[in-house]
């Protein structure tokens, strides 16, 4: 059996070779392609990576996509999230060169049906790492 760098189809990959993801492009569980990877969030709480924002939208018209990593798999071209690319493409979205507010962290959550608690300080959930 071939392996690749990346761990076998079904492991979650480990944080550290999540950047040699980006710019790989993100598919649905059909395989649909998603965007692009842009970055990935990590949970401030756990230390774990928990969101990616995805590129999507037409060329002048791009836009970054939060998707969730719960269940998500890589294959040797691409990381498949277990989210449908509609659902994706109605998530909330930040500019290019924005970034994700404390105000629309709980949209995010919300969106995926994900539970959304801030730390015991209110510190927020999802850091750029």
């Amino acid at each position: 059996m071939r392996t690749h760098g990346h761990g076998h189809p079904g492991d979650m990959f480990p944080a550290e070779n999540l950047r040699d993801w980006r710019g790989e492009k993100v598919i649905d569980p059909d395989g649909d392609k998603i965007g692009s990877l842009e970055a990935i969030y990590f949970d401030t709480a756990t230390d774990e990576p928990a969101f990616v924002t995805v590129q999507i939208g037409i060329i002048g018209r791009h836009r970054l996509a939060f998707v969730p990593l719960a269940g998500a798999t890589v294959t040797p071209s691409a990381v498949r999230v277990r989210f449908d690319k509609k659902l994706v493409g109605d998530a909330p979205t930040i500019d290019l060169d924005g970034e994700l507010t404390a105000a629309d962290e709980p949209a995010v959550f919300a969106h995926y049906n994900l539970p959304y608690a801030t730390g015991a300080a209110g510190e927020r959930r999802l850091a750029r790492r």
